[in-house]
C-alpha cells in the first residue's frame, strides 16, 4: 500500500536546475507562472506515491535568494466572493493566507496584482486592505477582445494601460488563489512593460499535469483529466510540437488552442517567438523521477475511482453536472477500471448490507480491512476510526476504551442543550472522549498514537457523511469516498 513510485529528492534537484537553465536562457530574468497549488498538492502526491505535498515549495525554497512572488487575483472574482472548493475560503482571504504561508518559510512577496480591473468598489476596498498591510498591489485592466486582437493588445493601448509591477529578482513566480485569475496574461503584460524598458525578459509555465513526455493514455495523465472534469480540460498530443520536432508529447485543449495567440504575441514583442510548441514552454521533469512506473499507475487508476465517487456525491447535491460524472466513466471504460478495483467499497456494502444500517470500511497499511456499524453510542464512521486505531495499536476490538460515563454526558449535552436529533458521537467528539479517557488509560494514549499512521490509507462509507466526519478524515490524511446516497430520506441535511 505505501510502495513508493516517485524519487521526490531527484525531483527537486531536477526541477530547480530546469528552472535555472531557461532563467539563463532568457538572459537572466525569467516570469514563470505556476498552475495548480504550490501548497498542499495532495492530488500529486495520491498518484505519484512519494511525490511530498510541499515538493514544488521546497523546490522554490532551493531557489529563494533568486525567486519572488506575486500574486495574481481578479477583481471579479473579489466581486462574487469566489471561493476555493478545497478550503471553502474566498479568494480574497486565500491571497493573505497565500502570503502568510511564503512569508512564514522565508519566500519573498514582491506585489499583489488584481486583474480584470473596472473600479469595483468591493476591489478598491480590498486593495485600500493590502495597501494598509504594507503591500504593493498594482492593476491590469481588461482588454478588449482579448485575446484575439493582437494589434490592440500588445500596444500602449493594451498591455500598455496595465500597471509595470516593479520586480526585483531573477525569477518572478506568478501564481494566483485559483484558475481564471489572469496570471498569463499578467506575465505578457510584463513581457511587453520589460521590452520596452531595454530588458528581454522570458516567460515559461509550470505545470504538473499533463505530463508532456509519457503516453497520453498513461493513468497519471487520465487522474489529471478525472481531477479536471469540471474545467472541460482535455489532454492531447501537441501538435505543434509534432509538427517541429516529429515527437509526440502531451499537453491539454486549453493550452493547444491559445498557442497561436501567444506565438502572435511573443513575435509582436520580440519580433519572433521563442517556442514551437506548448510543450516549450513548460519546465516540467515529473516523468524522470518516476522510479516504480507499475506503483504510479496503481496510483492513479485508485484517484479516478475516488474521483468518481466524489463528482457522484457532488451531483447527488446538485453541485456538479451529470457531464462531469460520465466524462469520468468514460475514462475508467478506457482503463477496464471498476468498483471491484477498491476494496474497501464492497466491504462498506457487504457491512451495511449485514447490519441493516450505514457502515464503513479503511484499508490499513498492511492490506487489512477493518469495518464499523452504527450503534446507539457510535456513527458508523467512528466505529470504523475506533477500530482502525485499536487494530494498529494491537488492542481487543471489544475492549471498551472509553467508560461509558464519559460518553452519556456528551450525548446529553447533544441532545439536551444543543439541540441535536442524533446523539451518536461524531469522529471528532470520539477523539475529545478518548483524549479525556488517555489521562487514566495508556492503552488509550497508545491508541490515540496510532493516528499519523492512518495517513494514506483508503476508506469508504455506505452513505454520504457529515461535514464533520469528512473533514477529519481529510485532516488525518485518510483518502475518503462515499456512496452517492443520503442516509435519511430528508430534503434537508446538516
Amino acid at each position: 500500500m505505501n510502495r513508493i513510485g516517485f524519487d521526490n529528492e531527484l525531483y527537486l534537484k531536477l526541477q530547480s536546475q530546469k528552472i535555472r537553465d531557461r532563467i539563463r536562457e532568457f538572459g537572466g530574468k525569467l516570469y514563470l507562472e505556476f498552475g495548480g497549488k504550490l501548497f498542499d498538492d495532495y492530488h500529486a502526491s495520491r498518484v505519484l506515491p512519494g511525490f511530498q505535498p510541499d515538493s514544488k515549495v521546497k523546490m522554490l525554497l532551493e531557489m529563494k535568494e533568486d525567486a519572488e512572488i506575486v500574486i495574481v487575483l481578479s477583481a471579479d472574482d473579489i466581486e462574487r466572493s469566489k471561493r476555493r472548493g478545497d478550503l471553502g475560503i474566498t479568494y480574497d482571504d486565500d491571497t493573505l493566507r497565500l502570503i502568510d504561508a511564503f512569508r512564514g518559510i522565508g519566500l519573498y512577496i514582491g506585489s499583489v496584482v488584481i486583474t480584470h480591473y473596472r473600479e469595483q468598489a468591493i476591489a478598491d476596498k480590498f486593495i485600500r486592505r493590502l495597501q494598509a498591510l504594507g503591500l504593493r498591489v498594482y492593476k491590469h485592466y481588461i482588454i478588449p477582445d482579448y485575446p484575439a486582437n493582437i494589434p490592440l493588445i500588445v500596444s500602449d493601448e493594451g498591455f500598455g494601460r496595465n500597471d509595470y509591477i516593479e520586480t526585483e529578482r531573477s525569477l518572478v513566480v506568478v501564481t494566483a488563489p485559483g484558475p481564471g485569475s489572469g496570471k498569463m496574461a499578467t506575465c505578457l503584460s510584463q513581457l511587453f512593460h520589460e521590452y520596452k524598458r531595454g530588458v528581454r525578459a522570458g516567460y515559461a509555465k509550470f505545470e504538473t499535469f499533463p505530463v508532456w513526455n509519457l503516453p497520453l493514455k498513461h493513468p497519471v495523465n487520465l487522474a489529471y483529466e478525472a481531477a479536471t472534469a469540471d474545467l472541460d480540460d482535455v489532454n492531447m498530443i501537441d501538435p505543434f510540437h509534432l509538427e517541429a520536432y516529429g515527437v509526440s508529447t502531451v499537453n491539454y485543449n486549453r493550452d493547444v488552442e491559445i498557442f497561436p495567440v501567444l506565438e502572435a504575441m511573443f513575435r509582436r514583442i520580440y519580433g519572433e517567438s521563442p517556442y514551437k510548441s506548448p510543450t516549450d514552454m513548460g519546465v516540467n521533469v515529473i516523468a524522470q523521477c518516476i522510479c516504480d512506473d507499475e506503483a504510479c499507475r496503481e496510483a492513479s487508476r485508485q484517484e479516478i475511482l475516488r474521483r468518481w465517487y466524489d463528482t457522484a456525491v457532488s451531483v447527488r447535491k446538485g453541485l456538479s453536472d451529470q457531464a462531469e460524472l460520465r466524462k469520468i466513466e468514460m475514462i475508467m471504460n478506457s482503463l477496464d477500471l471498476t468498483a471491484e478495483e477498491r476494496p474497501v467499497v464492497a466491504a462498506a456494502l457487504a457491512r451495511a448490507e449485514e447490519t441493516g444500517g450505514p457502515a464503513m470500511a479503511l484499508e490499513l497499511p498492511d492490506g487489512s480491512i477493518v469495518t464499523g456499524k452504527t450503534s446507539s453510542l457510535l456513527g458508523a464512521a467512528s466505529a470504523c476510526l475506533l477500530n482502525a486505531l485499536k487494530r494498529l495499536a494491537g488492542i481487543d476490538k471489544k475492549l471498551p476504551l472509553i467508560a461509558p460515563g464519559i460518553i452519556q454526558p456528551i450525548q446529553h449535552l447533544k441532545v439536551e442543550h444543543l439541540g441535536n436529533h442524533n446523539p451518536r458521537l461524531h469522529t471528532d467528539e470520539l477523539l475529545i472522549a478518548l483524549s479525556i479517557c488517555s489521562v487514566t488509560n495508556p492503552m488509550v494514549e497508545l491508541t490515540i498514537d496510532q493516528l499519523n499512521s492512518l495517513r494514506g490509507c483508503e476508506a469508504h462509507s455506505s452513505v454520504i457523511l457529515s461535514h464533520v466526519d469528512a473533514d477529519l478524515f481529510k485532516k488525518l490524511g485518510v483518502n475518503l469516498t462515499t456512496e452517492p446516497k443520503y442516509q435519511a430520506k430528508k430534503l434537508y441535511h446538516k
